[in-house]
């Protein structure tokens, strides 16, 4: 075990809390630092509350590896199947949640990665998030803020190499996780296709384990495969 930290936001959820199950189970770190607007108050919604958290993280080991777990699809609010279905509130949440908060994560704990060896900063995407792969359209609000999640990475991927070179930015798609994010559209999916928490999360850190720099600022699905832009 290396002297140094590995940070969850979003630990609360299925995914977010089997990854700080993954981590610690690795013993590759030395704190794993589960974050939760439940568990630990941070609300990603409120920066004062992110910058909180990045300040209780910086007085440990410095973390070589941040995974952002949260994440916003129905909650009341079911995907828009139609363009005439979108309301200003629901575009608006939904890149609140999905792409403000990551963003606003970055901002505050970025600067606690190490310069001199290998980090990582990853955010929970999703495939629907692709403007190339979209043949179907639909999923406005979702579909959107994922894609501008996806473009924040990007951007992130390029500053940071400037002053961390062996850092690696990344998004991921989890695949259709058993959680009650996915659950209302769970139908029809085959049982194969339908992982557990624990099993999307190992895969994720595997997949993580295998990006260098020059993979920086993509997305990539549970299985390795790069989505495209």
């Amino acid at each position: 075990m290396t002297q140094q930290a590995a940070v969850v936001i979003g630990a609360s959820g299925g995914i977010g809390a089997a990854m700080v199950d993954a981590l610690v189970s690795s013993e590759r770190f030395a704190v794993v630092h589960a974050l939760s607007r439940t568990g630990t108050g941070l609300d990603l919604s409120d920066e004062d509350s992110v910058a909180a958290g990045a300040r209780s993280v910086a007085d440990g080991p410095a973390p070589a590896m941040i995974f952002v777990a949260t994440g916003v699809l129905h909650r009341g609010q079911d995907p828009e199947r139609t363009y005439k279905a979108m309301t200003a509130e629901h575009l608006l949440r939904d890149y609140q949640v999905n792409t403000v908060g990551p963003a606003l994560v970055a901002k505050h704990f970025l600067p606690l990665l190490p310069r001199d060896r290998r980090a990582v900063f990853a955010a929970l995407s999703a495939r629907v998030g692709s403007i190339g792969d979209n043949r179907l359209g639909g999923w406005h609000s979702y579909r959107a803020s994922k894609a501008g999640l996806n473009m924040i990475l990007k951007n992130l991927s390029i500053e940071l190499a400037r002053t961390h070179p062996q850092a690696v930015v990344a998004g991921l798609h989890p695949g259709t996780v058993d959680t009650s994010l996915s659950q209302p559209f769970q139908k029809g999916v085959a049982a194969e296709k339908l992982f557990t928490s624990d099993y999307s999360a190992r895969r994720l850190l595997a997949v993580l384990d295998g990006l260098t720099p020059a993979d920086s600022g993509g997305v990539f699905a549970w299985d390795g495969a790069r989505i495209r832009e």
